[in-house]
């Protein structure tokens, strides 16, 4: 195609941008690859077929952006699944954007009403929230957080474990019912931020505002590391994670075991404490209750009537003695799942094996019958996992992440053991099985499941002899464990998803938050 033909098919392209997006979206750069790009293949298998699966529609929750746009987990009860289809594989197309020179990966991303992206993206001056197109993946509007006190702390030390090891600041945020981002920034503020579009001479550009702002520092101690205070005296506690009840109330959780509530309508602040227990992941809320598990237990929770969290029910489970390669903590690594028949699912920390773990969730069931089956997975030595399980019916999903540390664990062709599980509980609830496992080497994405098309969705990166860093998107078929088919999407580690998870827009593209800002695969 000429230069001039180029040039007439993108104009009306951008005018239908123009008119869907409103204003013309900033040029986005693209994530550069590393040597070695064309020396290994860019697609294996072939095209999938959708083949829906059955089962209920989860309960959409009242305070939230439907169900598969509204967070990282993709809806209130951290089922990691969304009702429409994801990309099958179809002569794929994939775009990138540079968010920053360093660092600038995307974590969460949702989805307006006008399928827009709402994203929260890393970077080390602090974390941004953007407004991303969905196509071209160029900014519309950005709203800039304060730097993250790991931040500081890494880079005057040297020290940047500091940074992937800390789970605060903005990355566990969702979107509510009316579009507005609903984050805990690294000041122990809780902050509502709306989108919109205003109109100026030049035609109009988008903008974000803070609509609410509920500061948690009489409840948070929050002497924390900036660079007007190297050397605190007191007590940093960062705010991990933030979610709505069924009532509406805010709730939020905190690294050293805070738990509790923001009513929206009074501004009355709650909050508990769990003594001696850390939060590094962020939870799930149903409407008999809200499920949090700890670095020692499982929980759950409901609110009093003046809004402080009461705990209905604990559960320990085996921490083991140290955490491992691939954990943030001495816990368990995953959100918990709500699922089935009043279920609840996560994996332990076990030395030798870790385990998936499925509880009954009611307050009325024996502490002695709780516990629905246990079932170790992947190999010994060789097992654990720091991201959200996949539940769908009966049916839960775990991935290995063991030996996965941050972006420099794979450099020169490396990759970790890998394995994905699907494991179902019985119908009649008297335990469970192992249904397949699978080889897949995902080494640290949160992964997704499309219950249009029957799909899962992962983030693959294989052993290379000659030192290639390949990242994949990979589909696998949730009936078989069949890998059906993966896509390149860039070489080296500027691609590496770091956590991140797989997001499924409603569009049918697939997005990945990688480490210098994000990327999108679609069917052309």
């Amino acid at each position: 195609m000429s230069r001039r033909a180029l040039n007439c098919a993108v104009v009306p392209v951008v005018a239908a941008f123009t008119v869907m997006y409103g204003g013309s979206p900033a040029q986005a750069e693209e994530i550069p690859k590393a040597p070695g790009h064309r020396l290994i293949s860019h697609y294996d298998g072939s095209p999938a077929a959708a083949v829906p699966l059955p089962g209920e529609a989860l309960p959409q929750h009242p305070h939230l952006a439907p169900n598969g746009r509204s967070g990282m987990h993709s809806d209130a009860a951290g089922s990691a699944t969304v009702p429409w289809s994801g990309p099958l594989g179809k002569n794929l197309q994939v775009t990138s954007e540079k968010i920053a020179a360093l660092g600038g990966e995307c974590a969460t991303a949702t989805f307006d009403a006008g399928g827009r992206l709402v994203t929260v993206c890393g970077t080390f001056s602090g974390f941004k929230v953007k407004l991303l197109e969905p196509r071209t993946l160029a900014t519309l509007a950005e709203y800039q957080l304060p730097q993250r006190s790991s931040a500081v702390e890494a880079i005057t030390s040297l020290d940047f474990a500091k940074i992937f090891k800390d789970t605060s600041g903005g990355p566990y945020f969702y979107l509510d019912d009316q579009d507005r981002a609903v984050l805990a920034d690294s000041r122990q503020h809780i902050l509502r931020l709306a989108h919109s579009w205003t109109p100026d001479e030049s035609g109009g550009s988008w903008k974000f505002t803070v609509d609410d702002d509920w500061d948690l520092t009489g409840q948070v101690p929050h002497d924390c590391v900036t660079w007007t205070n190297l050397r605190p005296s007191g007590t940093c506690d960062p705010v991990t994670s933030v979610m709505p009840d069924w009532d509406g109330r805010i709730w939020w959780v905190t690294r050293q075991g805070r738990v509790g509530t923001v009513d929206p309508a009074t501004s009355q602040i709650r909050s508990v404490r769990l003594p001696g227990e850390e939060i590094q992941n962020s939870f799930s809320v149903a409407e008999d209750g809200v499920s949090i598990v700890s670095d020692h237990a499982l929980y759950g929770f409901r609110a009093a009537a003046d809004g402080t969290p009461e705990v209905q029910w604990r559960q320990t489970y085996d921490r083991g003695t140290a955490a491992k390669p691939g954990s943030v903590n001495q816990g368990s690594g995953t959100t918990p799942d709500l699922f089935g028949n009043g279920y609840v699912a996560i994996t332990d920390n076990a030395d030798d094996r870790m385990n998936v773990l499925v509880y009954k969730r009611g307050t009325d069931v024996p502490a002695d019958r709780r516990l629905v089956c246990k079932v170790p997975v992947f190999g010994s030595g060789a097992s654990t996992t720091d991201n959200s399980l996949i539940t769908w019916g009966n049916s839960i999903v775990v991935e290995n992440n063991h030996g996965y540390e941050n972006p420099t664990t794979l450099l020169l062709g490396k990759s970790v053991v890998g394995g994905v599980t699907r494991i179902d509980v019985r119908a009649d609830g008297s335990g469970c099985h192992t249904v397949w496992e699978s080889a897949i080497r995902a080494p640290s994405v949160v992964p997704k499941l499309s219950t249009a098309n029957g799909l899962l969705y992962f983030y693959e990166k294989e052993p290379n002899f000659w030192g290639i860093d390949g990242w994949y998107l990979t589909a696998v078929d949730f009936r078989t464990g069949e890998r059906r088919w993966r896509q390149l999407t860039g070489t080296g580690p500027l691609y590496d998803n770091n956590w991140a998870p797989i997001t499924l827009g409603p569009d049918g593209t697939a997005y990945v938050g990688v480490f210098n800002g994000i990327i999108a695969v679609r069917d052309s």
